[in-house]
């Protein structure tokens, strides 16, 4: 590892975490021309087991935001990945809707701990001009695993011949991956034995706000949490954002396949564009950010202006893919509409960071989590109804998502810097 780096050593495991995350909950889309003929399943029973991972990915958030609070950031991530790895191999048993939905909902809840997992990581290990630009790489994992599930899931297939046994080798991958974790992941900065003095320096002092030269260092309950402006702001910007999102990972297969008559081996040749917008559009945004902070714009004017120009790209990108006419186009407009998902969501996630101490970070992380993924669920709900002729209501959808998106930042955030525990608070004056 190079002497000061260090820190980018545990962003890298992360997104590698990332990557395998987003193929093993690929996999069902990917798979489900196959398994639904097999086991003579339709496309409403595939809303049904995508909901219950929507309902547990919703509840996990939470839960694993407090459990990354409580055991910290090493365990966390420990106990997340063993759970989802067994609950992907335990696909491969599934008979029917009940079966898939039980596995579906032990992957959501623990999948889910990968996010307020690594917003946590970023708070401890990343100084606030990085954390953008940190999120980011951890963001273009879930890219990067966008796209290498589709070929990687159809080539298994295809040489395996059995989808069955495509879920017992990919979900292999998460137990792989705790081996260099439990090596490399020792502790915290504070503490850690291969951290140099220079690096542990360098992060420590930069967790101080530019303009304020504080620290975040109010760790409100999770009670409290929820009587702030600011953290409402953030819950809401991922209400509306995470359901454009989730349009093309859950639905993206099934749109190519009823748009255009794919099957897997098709679909496993397309699907994967969208993503190599979203990982590029995940470094254009964390860089981006760490450029204007460089060049002594503040948080604040920072975060909101990266988030703008992130809604503005999804917004004209949703639009015009109402309009597509070939496969190709359709792909290549999507891979824009995630480069402005991934320019926007990597300043958002950054937020409670922004605002909370690393106490209290993964908890507001959760609950915003969560909110997305409710939202997530009602759009899940709402595809079959209004896609029945076309897909042009789903994306109508997602432009008007992207508006509210960037309002949510824009009116509960009216100032992105370290909170206290008094001011802004309503009834209580700040101090003077």
């Amino acid at each position: 590892m190079l002497r000061n780096r260090f820190r980018w050593t545990i962003v890298t495991l992360v997104a590698v975490a990332t990557v395998i995350n987003y193929i093993d909950r690929g996999a069902l889309g990917l798979l489900w021309p196959e398994i639904s003929e097999e086991l003579g399943m339709s496309k409403l029973d595939y809303a049904i087991i995508l909901n219950v991972f929507t309902f547990a990915y919703a509840f996990g958030q939470s839960l694993f935001g407090k459990i990354f609070d409580w055991i910290g950031t090493r365990l966390g991530f420990v106990l997340s990945i063993v759970v989802w790895s067994t609950a992907t191999m335990l696909h491969a048993v599934a008979q029917g809707i009940f079966s898939f939905s039980v596995f579906r909902a032990l992957l959501g809840v623990s999948e889910a701990g990968n996010w307020p997992g690594a917003t946590k990581a970023n708070a401890e290990w990343f100084p606030i001009r990085e954390r953008a630009l940190a999120q980011g790489i951890f963001n273009s994992g879930a890219a990067i695993g966008g796209i290498v599930s589709a070929p990687v899931v159809a080539w298994l297939f295809v040489f395996l011949d059995s989808w069955q046994a495509t879920f017992i080798t990919i979900g292999a991958l998460g137990f792989l991956w705790l081996v260099p974790w439990l090596i490399v992941y020792k502790s915290g900065p504070e503490a850690h034995p291969w951290l140099s003095a220079e690096e542990r320096e360098y992060i420590l002092i930069g967790q101080r706000d530019v303009e304020t030269n504080e620290v975040a260092s109010y760790a409100p309950s999770a009670k409290q949490i929820l009587t702030r402006k600011e953290s409402w702001g953030v819950i809401l910007a991922s209400f509306f954002i995470d359901p454009i999102w989730w349009l093309f990972v859950g639905w993206l297969p099934l749109y190519l396949a009823e748009t255009y008559g794919f099957g897997v081996a098709e679909i496993g040749l397309y699907a994967w564009v969208p993503y190599v917008g979203a990982m590029f559009g995940a470094w254009f945004g964390g860089i981006l950010a760490q450029n204007r902070i460089k060049a002594g714009w503040s948080v604040n004017r920072t975060r909101k202006s990266v988030i703008a120009l992130g809604g503005v790209i999804m917004l004209t990108s949703l639009l015009l893919t109402i309009q597509a006419a070939t496969p190709l186009m359709a792909v290549l407009l999507m891979a824009a509409i995630l480069f402005g998902f991934q320019t926007a969501i990597g300043n958002i996630q950054t937020l409670p960071s922004d605002f909370y101490s690393g106490n209290s970070v993964a908890t507001l992380a959760g609950f915003a989590g969560t909110a997305a993924k409710l939202a997530v669920v009602g759009l899940n709900f709402l595809i079959p109804v209004i896609t029945m002729d076309s897909y042009a209501p789903a994306f109508a959808v997602g432009a008007a998502l992207a508006i509210l998106t960037v309002l949510s930042v824009f009116v509960l955030c009216p100032n992105i810097k370290p909170l206290n525990p008094n001011a802004s608070r309503p009834g209580v004056a700040p101090h003077t």
